[in-house]
């Protein structure tokens, strides 16, 4: 089985497919481990299209129970009709705001406030990420995950709100094995 889970940046995405790919025993593959290239300052570079979608669909097709969680909705056609289930997350926007706010403190720390690039490459990816609800932005953001929702061939079950990981595990093994 194949599975797929997105939302917008904060929304526990990578968090899920962790914790379900342990779970289940499944592969689980970030898209951003794809997306950006291993750099001493970590995302800056963004990898050739053609490579990210060459290494990730070939770790992809290599494993018969696979997670990838993130956005892969602008990568190429293939991953249309990739996956079995795809598993929407969509929380509300303060919420998903504050744990950037306090993902960005733990993963560079006293820097956002000693070094100024750390300092606006954060507020610069904080602007980016509180964009997502706004339907006319043009980044990631709800209207195109939802567009592609429609787009892909696989049933999507949308979990809203903020729910914890272990509510969220449970909804979806429900859903993917149609448990009462």
């Amino acid at each position: 089985m194949k599975i797929i889970i997105f939302g917008a940046s904060g929304s526990g995405t990578t968090t899920l497919a962790t914790a379900l790919a342990k779970d289940l025993g499944y592969l689980h593959l970030d898209a951003d481990e794809y997306y950006w290239a291993k750099t001493p300052i970590p995302y800056e570079v963004k990898k050739d299209k053609t490579l990210r979608n060459q290494q990730m669909r070939e770790d992809f097709e290599a494993a018969k129970k696979v997670i990838v969680s993130g956005g892969i909705i602008n990568w190429e056609s293939y991953w249309l009709a990739a996956f079995d289930w795809a598993i929407f997350l969509k929380i509300p926007p303060a919420i998903r705001m504050q744990r950037l706010q306090q993902r960005e403190l733990e993963r560079y720390g006293d820097l956002l406030q000693t070094d100024k690039h750390f300092k606006n490459k954060s507020a610069e990816f904080l602007e980016w990420a509180r964009q997502y609800d706004n339907e006319n932005f043009d980044g990631k953001n709800i209207t195109r995950h939802q567009n592609w929702i429609q787009a892909i061939s696989c049933p999507t079950l949308v979990i809203a709100g903020d729910t914890t990981t272990e509510e969220r595990l449970l909804l979806v093994k429900k859903y993917i094995y149609k448990l009462p």
